[in-house]
Order: structure tokens, then C-alpha cells, then sequence
């Protein structure tokens, strides 16, 4: 998609197509290149210091195509950072995000300040631990998260009550895991006392809506694999690098 400009110099704010392009907002452009947070950047951008093209805008939503555009900051261009991608072993107890109002650790103090720019690929809800890979290559984690990629996460799930062969059927079969979703066929089997449990979606919290709508409850969650990355003996709390090529 080539970014039109209507007059007064503001870019299209119209969402590409197609998720498989390099497109994103011009204020993630420009936390995703290192230059400020999004919410800074969007003050940047408001106070008209960013230029596409050679076009001031101002519009912090605008679309644009980074690998395709110029973009400036105070007569600067942006450069494209050295792609990094760290495996992290998240604990239980942290989340996500960058930054949270209530105060709990964030995967950004596992892997310090100088990641401040980089995003998780998917998703591990407060309570599941695991492999989480993170990364500034957003065409990467775009092929990783699509659902149309049907990259493979398996988790090893500990069950109250355990499961039978019958439950072990349904999760095999696919079933309603609520709020109009049902989840597709899973592979599962028993690894000792846990469940083994590999799915290629990325639905909300799906494991444990799967285990929740068996009528059991998680009493841990540990996702061991993504694509062919294992988890393996990296401890908790640790990151390490990997190549693309290790995942998909």
C-alpha cells in the first residue's frame, strides 16, 4: 500500500488489507525504530518534528511503510534497528506489557532497558510461565502470531482433577471453549503427571478456557515450545537469543 496524503499534509489513516505487510501507525514506527515510546512519539508527531516523505504529519495513527518511506525525526531519518530475538522464560507473576499502573513486574525488567523497544510475539496471561519470544522484527513476529501460520505452541498443563481418556478425546476433537469460540482440534497426551497440550491458534487464555470448559481447573501452566523452539533448560527468568530459522 503507497501512504496517500490529503491536504494539509495528514497521512491516510485507512487500515492496509493485508496483515502480511510491513505497515504499522507512525508512532509505532518510531518506538518500534528506537526513537521514543509510542505515547512520546505521538507527542513528536503532534508537534510536527516527524516528516514522511519529506511531509510533515501529524496524525500519530497515520499508516506507513518503514521499509518503503522516509521517515525523519528533527531532519533525522530513522534507521532500522539491529533485529533482535530473545527466548525469555517467563515467570508466573509478570506480565506482558510495558509498563503497568499497578505495579507488577513486566518482562521488561527481566530483559532491562535496552529492550524498552522491542514486543513479545503473542501473548502469556499473568499466571503462565514459559516461552516467550521476543523481538523488533515485526514481519517475523507477524508469521509467528498469524493464525494463518499455523505455528505450533505446546504447553505442559498440571489438571485438578486429572484427565481421562474421554477428556483427553474432547480436547482432541475440538471443543466450546465459550464466549462463541470453540477451540480446534488440539494434540494431547499425558507426560507424567501433567498433559501435554499443542495447539496452532493464538485464541485469549485458550489452554486454560480448554482445561475450564472441561470442568477442571490449572493448577500450572508452563508453555515448553513455539514452531520448533523448546524451552529446554533455560532458567526462569532468563532470556537467550535465537535465529528465526530456530522457530519457523
Amino acid at each position: 500500500m503507497i501512504v496517500k496524503f490529503v491536504p494539509g499534509g495528514e497521512a491516510s489513516r485507512r487500515k492496509p488489507a493485508r496483515r502480511d505487510k510491513p505497515e504499522m501507525t507512525l508512532d509505532r514506527a518510531l518506538s518500534r525504530a528506537g526513537a521514543a515510546s509510542r505515547t512520546e512519539a505521538a507527542r513528536l508527531i503532534a508537534a510536527g518534528r516527524v516528516r514522511v516523505d519529506g511531509r510533515v504529519v501529524r496524525d500519530a495513527q497515520a499508516w506507513v511503510a518503514p521499509a518503503r518511506q522516509r521517515i525523519a525525526l528533527d531532519g533525522r531519518p530513522l534507521r532500522r534497528p539491529q533485529p533482535l530475538y530473545l527466548a525469555l522464560h517467563k515467570p508466573a507473576g509478570v506480565i506482558t506489557s510495558h509498563g503497568d499502573p499497578a505495579g507488577r513486574r513486566t518482562i521488561y525488567d527481566l530483559i532491562g532497558e535496552r529492550a524498552s523497544w522491542y514486543f513479545p510475539v503473542g501473548r502469556l496471561d499473568l499466571d503462565t510461565r514459559g516461552l516467550l519470544l521476543v523481538t523488533n522484527d515485526s514481519v517475523f513476529a507477524d508469521r509467528v502470531a498469524s493464525p494463518t501460520g499455523k505455528v505450533e505452541k505446546t504447553y505442559r498443563v498440571v489438571v485438578k482433577p486429572p484427565l481421562d481418556d474421554a477428556a483427553l478425546e474432547r480436547l482432541r476433537a475440538g471443543l466450546d471453549i465459550g464466549r462463541g469460540e470453540r477451540s480446534g482440534p488440539a494434540r494431547a497426551r499425558r507426560a507424567g503427571a501433567a498433559v501435554e497440550i499443542t495447539i496452532r491458534e493464538g485464541k485469549n487464555r485458550q489452554v486454560r478456557r480448554m482445561i475450564e470448559a472441561l470442568g477442571h481447573e490449572v493448577v500450572d501452566l508452563l508453555r515448553i515450545r513455539v514452531g520448533k523452539l523448546r524451552l529446554g533448560d533455560l532458567a526462569e527468568g532468563r532470556s537467550r537469543s535465537f535465529r528465526p530459522g530456530d522457530v519457523i
